[in-house]
């Protein structure tokens, strides 16, 4: 007789098949977070290196310059061609580093003074200061210190006469001297800050960094950062022809000199300054 029982049931590969699938996906699962994790960890210690980095640097370089932020980026072209927008410019605390025919702990020598010496900053002669008049908006201003002047002090005599517009003290704005201070300049502005009326003459006590060394270009950073173009005029860039935003200072000194015939007042706001941005 022919058995007639049925056949063993024959292994079912798709049960398996899945377990074995649902296994790889879950491993797969698996590194991939563990990857994730493992990247974000780096990158979060990289920050962190880079964050210690810079902070020991700032820390560093406060302690050799005595100031913060020992670093100043500027905004403006006034100084051209010893400085230029973008420029990064280290600095220090008035009286440090300062040259022995330096007046007292101002730490600034003048170009008046600097001619009779070998002192020179940023070719030529004589201090760079940055200094912000009390009570004015915007950032401080980097300029050059040209000479010194004493409260009541008619200095009219005394300043080249390129740099003014005038043909006597009373037409010269700050003239006489209401105070004992510098009278500055931007190297490439066509006047005296005095005169164009950005500030009265510098107190000492206005004076927060002096200027020793620039670095091209790495200022940009912290311009664009900031809101205001720095790229412009850079090779590879484009500058709009007849740009009236005082990036070239000759036209913003025309400009100051000519609003100065007219009203005689004084403007701290004008564009004329090389203003660091801190």
């Amino acid at each position: 007789m022919c058995d007639s029982g049925s056949e063993p049931d024959s292994a079912d590969p798709s049960g398996d098949s899945f377990a074995e699938s649902d296994g790889i996906s879950d491993g797969r699962q698996k590194a991939t977070r563990s990857q994730y994790v493992s990247e974000g960890a780096a990158f979060l210690k990289e920050i962190v290196t880079s964050v210690v980095c810079v902070s020991l640097i700032g820390l560093l370089l406060f302690g050799i310059s005595g100031v913060w932020p020992p670093m100043v980026a500027v905004e403006s072209g006034s100084m051209q061609p010893h400085m230029s927008k973008g420029d990064l410019v280290v600095v220090s605390e008035p009286g440090r580093y300062a040259p022995e025919e330096a007046y007292g702990e101002t730490g600034v020598l003048p170009y008046s003074h600097a001619r009779q010496t070998e002192y020179t900053k940023f070719g030529s002669s004589g201090s760079v200061v940055v200094y912000s008049p009390p009570g004015e908006p915007g950032p401080p201003i980097i300029h050059r210190a040209r000479f010194r002047v004493e409260e009541g002090e008619n200095w009219y005599d005394r300043a080249d006469s390129e740099y003014i517009n005038a043909d006597n003290c009373r037409e010269l704005l700050h003239c006489p001297a209401p105070h004992s201070g510098f009278i500055t300049k931007g190297d490439n502005n066509a006047g005296y800050d005095q005169s164009l009326g950005l500030s009265p003459p510098v107190k000492p006590a206005w004076i927060v960094g002096i200027a020793h060394v620039r670095v091209p270009y790495l200022g940009c950073v912290r311009l664009e950062l900031s809101g205001s173009e720095c790229l412009r005029g850079f090779p590879g860039t484009i500058v709009p022809v007849g740009s009236q935003n005082g990036y070239h200072g000759q036209n913003s000194d025309e400009r100051s000199l000519n609003n100065i015939r007219k009203t005689q007042t004084y403007d701290a706001t004008s564009p004329d300054s090389t203003k660091p941005v801190l």
